[in-house]
């Protein structure tokens, strides 16, 4: 549950990004993809190193495994963006299969290295 609202939270930060970068700066919805997944990932890692996973280990480890886990999970949901694109699909519905994608992905890596428990 408390994955979840943190999610919300950094996807819609995503999200916002996303929409600023094509729509505002016309740059291409896989790059604004790319960068919206950057920031959410930094509301994401505050959000469930406390609340999520009550993780107290050092920071900088988990830092570190949780931006990689995010970059895989940014570089996978650019690629999914870019092809629905190109298949003539809005950026928008796009994102959503790469945030569904993502948000399995993540969870997954995230709960098995990032906050494993030692």
């Amino acid at each position: 549950m408390r994955y979840g609202f943190i999610g919300a939270i950094a996807t819609a930060v995503h999200y916002l990004v996303l929409i600023a970068c094509v729509e505002l700066f016309k740059w291409p919805a896989y790059l604004g993809s790319g960068i919206g997944a950057v920031v959410g990932a930094q509301v994401a890692f505050f959000g469930n190193r406390k609340f999520t996973f009550d993780h107290s280990g050092a920071m900088n480890t988990a830092w570190i495994k949780f931006q990689t886990t995010a970059l895989i999970g940014a570089a996978v949901g650019m690629a999914i963006v870019a092809i629905t694109v190109k298949m003539g699909w809005h950026y928008l519905i796009g994102q959503v299969l790469a945030t569904l994608t993502g948000l399995v992905l993540t969870f997954a890596v995230n709960r098995a290295w990032t906050f494993r428990r030692s």
